[in-house]
């Protein structure tokens, strides 16, 4: 894994994506250890790709998944599509957004979640902000990820 605990430096395991290259993981150790994100992510230089909010929509229009866990992961698979369809892999992500309908639910499943994220992901851990909303644009969706990917 990459720089977590206040450590200064590059991630481990390459850049990935189709550019190559790797973005910059900052954590300053007078700052508490970040647990699953990254205080600040640096690229030298690349193409910024902008992903739009993604949620748990199958390829019918449809959201699938009984609860935060099994959507958080199909909404994670549909970013990883559409950065994949942009040339940029998992270890690209330099910044996501998750919108949460509830929050307490989101923490309370936080492990879960955290083994979703290893298993699409690894250990690269983006600059993170989780967000609390009153509801989503599908209604029925309890949560939707929107990034940031440098591709080099």
């Amino acid at each position: 894994m990459g720089a977590q605990n206040g450590e200064r430096g590059t991630a481990a395991g390459g850049g990935g994506g189709a550019g190559g290259g790797e973005l910059e993981r900052i954590n300053p150790p007078h700052l508490a250890p970040p647990t699953g994100f990254s205080h600040a992510v640096r690229a030298a230089s690349g193409t910024m790709v902008f992903l739009a909010g993604q949620t748990a929509l199958d390829g019918s229009g449809r959201i699938v998944g009984d609860g935060i866990v099994e959507q958080f992961e199909r909404a994670l698979t549909n970013l990883l599509d559409v950065a994949a369809a942009s040339g940029a892999g998992p270890s690209d992500l330099a910044k996501l957004t998750v919108f949460a309908v509830d929050v307490a639910d989101y923490r309370r499943h936080a492990r879960d979640l955290g083994a979703v994220w290893k298993r699409l992901v690894g250990g690269a851990y983006p600059a993170m902000a989780v967000i609390g909303t009153t509801r989503l644009w599908d209604e029925t969706a309890l949560v939707e990820i929107e990034g940031i990917a440098v591709v080099r």
